[in-house]
């Protein structure tokens, strides 16, 4: 089975900024907003220049960001429906595909390893 990790990325990336969009920003979520943001963005972007690597480090360089950039994502996500209860059902949604991400992260950068 082949998996569109690219399209899968790109499309996480239109989905949180579909939502942030919606979400009137304040001084509890501005910061969030933003990191949220630069992170769930250069995962996508990550791997894209990942699948472009010119070496096996350069490949693997990149793909140790997206795993780290998907983790942080997790993370403003989780704080991110703390804050915007209205918000929770889509943000369960998209919390869902971000663990779904951080675990082919995870399990790429781990085989890269051996």
């Amino acid at each position: 089975m082949e998996y569109d990790l690219e399209g899968r990325t790109l499309n996480f990336s239109k989905d949180v900024l579909g939502v942030v969009k919606t979400i009137k920003e304040n001084n509890l979520n501005r910061n969030i907003l933003f990191q949220l943001i630069k992170s769930v963005t250069s995962v996508g972007a990550n791997y894209c220049e990942a699948n472009g690597a010119s070496s096996k480090k350069d490949f693997r360089n990149k793909i140790h960001i997206c795993k780290k950039e998907i983790k942080e994502s997790k993370y403003w996500i989780e704080l991110l429906a703390e804050l915007e209860v209205d918000k929770k059902d889509i943000l369960r949604k998209l919390w869902k595909e971000v663990h779904e991400l951080t675990l082919i992260f995870g399990k790429i950068s781990s085989t890269l390893r051996n």
